[in-house]
């Protein structure tokens, strides 16, 4: 199977405008990605060699951290590649497989936070029932299939994308999203498929957010009435909160900046919302539940304390 056009590579131009600090951006971001990594190993260890953190919220919590070192490994060695080259090209396959990797990470996000915020829901609101519901073998299931069913929507749309016939080989960012590629089609009429497509899958994950809302309004409303309700939600639900509100307002700034974003705009701050779902959610995610939830922190802390001796 053959792309629709003879493009083989495409030229990225977010970047031409910072020619001058290039060193300084290289250092930054490889001290952004250096953090990344440590912070979310140092969770995903934590859990896993831990027996006493194999419960359904931890399970979550590291397929969180898991699901950010699969997406930002998407982005930036790339990212670091082109800060040091003078020109910023990608392979046509190599521009679809990123986009697959940052839309499936951004999707399986959701999802998994979903996953958090019905957990929350039945230990708060149905505890009698959370043990039969949410045992191991079921959350690990449904990590599975916040992975699989997200990359499976995503492929779909690579696909799509794949079967256009574009007329230009400049994508005027510095990563390669779906929506960037499908904008360069020769004819617009060819894009119908891919819109329909899109705004399906927009949907889907509107739906998960709803989701979310429904499930922290039983939340609230089992908390208010009860002191051990209030004390489990400031815990536990806070963070989750706070990683639900980081990842949707990076995702809506860059949906929004997509759709009606003006070209006025200097190409630095275009620049950082393309890429701030990269940056803060993976930083704050483990930061927030690793200082926040007591049995990781002491965990953390009593490793650390040993290294120390």
């Amino acid at each position: 199977m053959q792309p629709g056009n003879k493009i083989s590579h495409f030229f990225l131009s977010g970047l031409n405008e910072t020619r001058n600090y290039q060193s300084t951006l290289f250092f930054l971001t490889f001290l952004c990605y250096v953090i990344i990594i440590l912070v979310n190993v140092c969770v995903v260890l934590t859990i896993v060699l831990n027996n006493e953190l194999h419960e359904p919220m931890y399970i979550l919590l590291c397929a969180i951290c898991m699901n950010s070192l699969y997406g930002t490994a998407g982005f930036y060695p790339k990212f670091l590649s082109d800060l040091l080259s003078p020109v910023h090209v990608i392979s046509y396959s190599g521009c679809l497989l990123q986009a697959q990797v940052l839309y499936s990470f951004a999707c399986s996000d959701l999802s998994i936070l979903a996953l958090m915020a019905y957990d929350r829901y039945l230990a708060i609101c149905r505890p009698l029932e959370y043990h039969s519901v949410m045992s191991k073998k079921r959350v690990i299931t449904l990590v599975c299939l916040a992975w699989s069913i997200p990359f499976c929507i995503m492929a779909v749309n690579t696909i799509l994308a794949y079967r256009l016939k574009l007329c230009s080989p400049y994508i005027n960012r510095i990563i390669c999203l779906i929506w960037s590629i499908v904008v360069l089609a020769c004819f617009p009429s060819e894009m119908t498929v891919n819109s329909v497509v899109s705004y399906i899958t927009i949907l889907i994950y509107v739906i998960h957010f709803l989701l979310i809302l429904w499930s922290y309004m039983f939340l609230i409303k089992t908390c208010v009435g009860s002191l051990e309700n209030r004390r489990k939600f400031m815990q536990t639900c806070v963070p989750h909160l706070i990683s639900l509100c980081t990842f949707s307002l990076t995702i809506l700034f860059d949906v929004i900046y997509i759709r009606f974003g003006s070209k006025d705009l200097p190409q630095t701050i275009k620049n950082f919302i393309c890429i701030e779902f990269l940056i803060i959610p993976p930083i704050m995610n483990p930061l927030i539940y690793g200082f926040k939830l007591s049995k990781i922190r002491n965990k953390i802390l009593s490793v650390a304390t040993m290294k120390m001796k």
